[in-house]
């Protein structure tokens, strides 16, 4: 029963979430390009939705972390580092290169399919090839 309240509790994260970007438009790659226009016509509406993301996910995981543990879980799963290290900024930097020239990101890429955008057909195989690619080369490395 707890797996399946968990797994309710996740789609409905996730329906919120996809709402959430469509309604604030996140899900058109055109706001995501006027964004990073910044020498021309900049729009600073993906801001505005960033801010407030990140606003209630700070105060919410303040309050969250205040538990011993979650309503659905044994324990929370936190990341055990927290250095910034290679694989972490390479990682981001292939994000951002992605993002800039595609215009989406995993969660309105993933959004915008509810809407019928039928780039989603070529964009999620490459977003799931490179998921697949990072895991592969993971599991080629030898442990230290």
């Amino acid at each position: 029963m707890r797996r399946f309240a968990r797994t309710t509790a996740g789609l409905a994260a996730g329906i919120l979430f996809g709402v959430g970007l469509a309604w604030a438009e996140m899900t058109d790659p055109r706001k995501v390009l006027g964004f990073l226009d910044v020498a021309g016509a900049w729009d600073p509406s993906l801001l505005l939705v960033m801010a407030g993301a990140v606003s209630l996910t700070f105060v919410g995981y303040r309050l969250v972390l205040r538990r011993s543990a979650p309503l659905l879980d044994e324990r929370f799963h936190l990341p055990a580092t927290t250095h910034l290290d290679t694989p972490l900024l390479a990682g981001a930097a292939l994000f951002g290169v992605g993002w800039g020239l595609a215009g989406y990101c995993p969660g309105p890429a993933i959004a915008s399919l509810g809407l019928g955008n039928t780039e989603m057909l070529w964009f999620l195989p490459a977003l799931l090839s490179g998921i697949a690619l990072r895991r592969a080369v993971t599991l080629l490395q030898p442990s230290s």
